[in-house]
């Protein structure tokens, strides 16, 4: 009711504005969608121990509820703005025991201009995710989820990236896209591109080549930016003030390496509703660590649906790390509400665990 009418607020100052020649937001409207979403899960393990939730972490099995809330308007033509809010569950301590709470909170911010011969960018000043630069999928907020990360595609879409700009020019079979961000710029910045490069190809396949490589993060010691602060500095000092800024903060020195990943993806849409698709990613680092997973889902909004996925980690030559299989079928209640059940069987090394899962979705 509060997001409501904080919208109505806002359509009012855009109709003050819209008699105003030049106004960006004439005739434009701020449409509002959101989703709520829970997941609850019974685990069934020979034992509770750390191995065992060890393996429930590595199979992406995130119970809570999560809600997200969108606010977007278009801006001109060919362009449009929006911002994002996000409230998830969390313990706080109190007297009387733990306690948990749901505070709403500002997490996207974004801009996204579309401009001729298949040229389009964007801007994520705040909250940027690497799968907010993927222009193989729709950047809309609800999606197809399964019972696990595996449905969500490869790993390296979920890394936090803070802001981000990125540009992608389209042609006939080919997306290419490019995108730089830097996040971590209280306590140190670090530097990140993304690059993908999309090929459509016959009976509706498509083809997807990602690499993101992040640059080692740099701090110092007594050095506290503000959030909009970006220091840039100079290879020589000047003079002896040089050597009194050395003393009392040091230069900036990377204490996290760099690293990146590689990724390879590939889509099939039978119909309107039925997906294919698989995933694999690699590591920088270590090259013969293998990310994988095969998904195959019918999204109905009338009467049923069903999803399947298997995936897991190969840590080397014949050495599954990890492995997981997941099956659901997916009842509509109605077009904005959905309910999950489903089984997830996941091994973690000597481990394993059995998970009856129930996801519920409601969309406005």
């Amino acid at each position: 009711m509060k997001l409501r009418d904080r919208q109505d607020k806002v359509e009012r100052l855009f109709s003050f504005y819209k008699s105003s020649k030049g106004n960006p937001f004439q005739e434009s409207s701020t449409v509002l969608r959101g989703e709520v979403d829970f997941l609850g899960a019974v685990l069934l393990m020979s034992r509770v121990d750390e191995e065992h939730w060890s393996g429930i972490g590595r199979a992406g099995i995130k119970t809570g509820v999560d809600s997200r809330f969108r606010f977007e308007t278009a801006v001109g033509d060919k362009g449009s703005v929006g911002i994002e809010f996000v409230a998830n569950q969390k313990r706080v301590a109190s007297n009387d025991g733990d306690v948990l709470e749901t505070p709403l909170s500002l997490s996207k911010l974004f801009y996204k201009a579309n401009a001729a011969n298949g040229f389009s960018a964007i801007a994520i000043p705040i909250g940027a995710q690497v799968k907010d630069l993927d222009v193989a999928s729709d950047y809309s907020l609800q999606e197809e989820k399964g019972l696990t990360d595996l449905s969500l595609g490869p790993p390296m879409l979920h890394q936090q990236t803070g802001g981000a700009i990125g540009v992608t020019v389209r042609m006939s079979n080919v997306i290419a896209s490019l995108a730089q961000s830097i996040s971590g710029i209280r306590n140190g910045h670090c530097l990140s591109t993304f690059g993908q490069v999309v090929c459509l190809l016959p009976l509706g396949l498509k083809l997807s080549l990602l690499g993101l490589h992040r640059g080692p993060k740099l701090a110092g010691h007594n050095i506290h930016l503000g959030a909009f602060s970006i220091p840039v500095g100079f290879s020589r000092p000047f003079g002896d003030a040089g050597s009194r800024v050395e003393a009392s903060a040091p230069p900036l020195t990377p204490n996290i390496p760099e690293f990146g990943s590689i990724a390879l993806k590939l889509d099939s849409e039978f119909d309107e509703y039925k997906r294919l698709s698989g995933w694999i990613e690699m590591k920088q680092a270590n090259p013969e660590h293998l990310e994988w997973a095969v998904n195959f889902s019918d999204s109905s909004e009338d009467g049923y649906g069903w999803g399947t996925s298997l995936g897991g980690i190969l840590e080397g030559p014949g050495n599954w790390g990890h492995f997981q299989v997941e099956s659901y079928v997916k009842f509509n209640q109605s077009k904005r509400f959905s309910l999950k059940p489903g089984v997830a069987y996941v091994v973690n090394g000597n481990t394993q665990t059995l998970a009856l899962v129930l996801r519920s979705n409601w969309s406005i």
